[in-house]
């Protein structure tokens, strides 16, 4: 028996360092950039909910937003609703600028990000992380709302 325990803790010992590298770190935010008014619309299990936020970047460099991931969501995709002759449309986008000293907005209407089969609920929050080109990243905690949207 003492001979097995032995084996089981060298073993353990020996995976340490592979796990130590799988083991996903939250990287930092991009310098500059802060994030305001964060907050998910939800409706239903079965229909995408929208997200929406303000980046703001203080910093002296252009800041790309290329995605979003979160728990609360099937899949999280940035994408843009537009108007093409008269007919409304959602696009997903692969990345969004923020500019240097500016700001962008996820809003209806806009950019924003859609949470496929959304596993959340009203009043509470939605845990949304946005990824940006230079392998930085931002955690959020959004408020969730109903269909009349944010208080």
């Amino acid at each position: 028996m003492r001979i097995w325990r032995s084996i089981l803790r060298l073993r353990v010992l020996a995976a340490l360092p592979a796990l130590a590298l799988a083991t996903p770190t939250l990287a930092a935010p991009p310098p500059g950039v802060t994030v305001q008014h964060a907050w998910v619309r939800y409706l239903l299990p079965n229909i995408p909910a929208g997200g929406y936020l303000t980046l703001t970047n203080t910093s002296d460099y252009t800041a790309v937003l290329t995605g979003a991931s979160s728990p609360a969501c099937g899949s999280l995709m940035l994408h843009e609703s537009m108007n093409m002759g008269g007919a409304a449309m959602m696009m997903a986008v692969q990345s969004v600028p923020v500019p240097a000293h500016g700001s962008l907005v996820l809003t209806e209407g806009g950019y924003h990000l859609m949470c496929m089969s959304p596993e959340m609920k009203i009043g509470g929050k939605a845990p949304i992380t946005l990824q940006f080109q230079d392998g930085s990243r931002i955690l959020v905690q959004a408020p969730v709302y109903g269909p009349a949207g944010a208080p």
